[in-house]
């Protein structure tokens, strides 16, 4: 009889553009007016088709024990009607795998949009609510060719749980 492995805790950090910088980019607002600069979202948006969709995802706890990364394209994601989340990142790499080492969580406030790195390994978004809207920006084949999942409770018995 197998039994599960115990749960990994990960404690979610407030998200900020200095402790988001390993997985992508932490946006907030800024003036209306204000020129381009490297604050901005730096997209990665020329192998394909850009699609911008909003996407509704319903509860789905704090537990997780696959993680995903797009190696075409960056991601940005956010929530609508100011709606926190919550999402585990790992840095990208060229591993079939993330480096769970550097596998951190963060609570990410209604009033901000995160822009994944091309291969940044993502669980998530997770919400307590009972949906949550998002925008979401990507390429229109991102879920079918650019779409590359780890089973970790398959490749390194863990479960993580974002706390």
């Amino acid at each position: 009889m197998n039994s599960s492995p115990p749960i990994q805790k990960l404690v979610a950090q407030v998200i900020t553009a200095d402790n988001f910088r390993p997985y992508g980019q932490a946006i907030f607002a800024i003036q209306d007016g204000d020129n381009y600069d490297t604050g901005d979202a730096q997209l990665v948006l020329d192998r394909g088709t850009p699609r911008f969709y909003i996407m509704r995802l319903h509860q789905n706890g704090r537990q997780f024990h696959k993680i995903t990364r797009h190696c075409r394209c960056t991601q940005c994601l956010g929530s609508l009607e100011g709606q926190e989340w919550l999402l585990a990142v790992a840095p990208p790499s060229p591993e079939p795998e993330p480096n769970l080492e550097k596998l951190a969580a963060f609570r990410i406030p209604g009033n901000c949009f995160v822009k994944l790195e091309v291969g940044t390994w993502h669980a998530g978004p997770h919400i307590d609510s009972e949906f949550v809207d998002f925008y979401n920006l990507e390429l229109s084949d991102t879920n079918i060719n650019d779409h590359d999942t780890c089973n970790l409770l398959e490749r390194k018995n863990a479960i993580f749980e974002i706390i």
